[in-house]
């Protein structure tokens, strides 16, 4: 798969955000990307940025030609973060904050204070599926979108699934289809408009198809042509189109919940995501674990300390916040096209993402 590429956070999703919170007169503390800002400076009537889920580098290159809309209007390449994945990745877009400040890492976490791991996004246990207290990930990683925070003149609005949890002007699409005509409409509407929209393809296509399926490279297609089609149609706006990760195709994985001898080492079940898996160890078991972990599962993980990850900026934060707690001793980093199923109720997806390959390489793509 190649080396592993580390989240450069002046060349990041974080950036767009920083950017355009600049540029809506928010609060912001990170680095902006000055050609982007530059293209800003037009002062156009409208400002969409569509997230479009999974569509990182690799996808793009491998579905669509050179000459398609979405490719030749790529401005420049950029990372995500880690691990690599829409609980991280979305988060870290909407609220301009780093993974390590936000803290929603990954799809899976483990909090020591329930006695178990959450999937945070749909607020159930992990392993068994049984709800927990609803909204208990927002109530103890809370998060504001970064465009709530507006001073300018710019009305703010979000075009989302109906699963999306926002309620000022929230407007809801079922079918891609619908999402760009939403899109169209807001930027329709009497004075300036901001929109942010998330669309679930092609990730959901991708996981179930693969990244090189047919069934990827059609749904890919048509994201292409509506989002070339809507550009054409609208007047005065400025298009953006981003990914929060990528993905590769998938060609195997271990049943890590199987595994009773390795578990035994473990304070608590290993959670968080099937490419960058995370493990608190017990104490005075980290020699034998490490041994056992690189033995089985060595050729296709890098098992990597945690807190060398945390100093060495992949998380963009330091030892000191209190969100580090939660990313356990070690983290298992996917080197090659395996994944981890860490409970039975692990996906056997074709294609994935969440760790340091490939799938981290987004474009900004921008056209008026």
């Amino acid at each position: 798969m190649g080396k592993l590429i580390k989240p450069d956070f002046r060349q990041n999703i974080v950036n767009i955000s920083a950017t355009l919170a600049e540029f809506l007169g928010c609060p912001n503390d990170k680095p902006i990307l000055p050609d982007l800002a530059q293209a800003l400076r037009a002062g156009y009537k409208n400002v969409v940025l569509l997230v479009l889920d999974g569509l990182g580098m690799h996808p793009l290159e491998r579905n669509l030609g050179e000459g398609s809309f979405l490719r030749k209007n790529i401005k420049r390449v950029l990372t995500s973060v880690f691990p690599s994945t829409t609980t991280n990745a979305t988060t870290t877009l909407q609220t301009n904050t780093y993974p390590m400040e936000h803290g929603w890492f990954g799809w899976s976490l483990y909090f020591e204070e329930l006695g178990r791991a959450v999937d945070l996004f749909v607020d159930v246990d992990s392993r068994t599926g049984e709800p927990v207290e609803k909204g208990y990930a927002r109530r103890v990683l809370p998060t504001v979108p970064f465009y709530r925070r507006t001073k300018t003149d710019y009305t703010t609005n979000v075009v989302v699934p109906a699963f999306w949890r926002e309620e000022e002007n929230r407007y809801v699409w079922n079918t891609p289809a619908e999402l760009f005509a939403q899109i169209k409409n807001v930027c329709k509407k009497e004075g300036k408009q901001f929109v942010y929209a998330y669309c679930t393809e092609p990730d959901t296509t991708m996981h179930r198809y693969g990244v090189t399926s047919a069934e990827a490279r059609g749904m890919i297609g048509a994201l292409n042509d509506g989002a070339e089609a809507l550009c054409r149609e609208l007047s005065d706006t400025l298009f953006l189109v981003t990914a929060d990760h990528g993905q590769i195709d998938i060609g195997g994985n271990f049943e890590l919940y199987k595994d009773a001898a390795l578990l035994s080492l473990l304070e608590w079940p290993p959670f968080l995501e099937a490419r960058a898996s995370a493990f608190k160890v017990k104490e005075g078991k980290e020699e034998a674990f490490r041994t056992m972990f690189r033995e089985r599962y060595g050729k296709d993980f890098t098992l990597l300390p945690t807190k060398d990850l945390i100093a060495e900026n992949y998380f963009g934060g330091g030892l000191a916040n209190g969100h580090a707690r939660l990313l356990g001793d070690y983290i298992a980093v996917g080197t090659t096209d395996k994944t981890m199923k860490l409970t039975p109720r692990s996906h056997d997806f074709k294609g994935h993402h969440t760790s340091l390959t490939a799938e981290m390489l987004v474009p900004l793509i921008y056209a008026d």
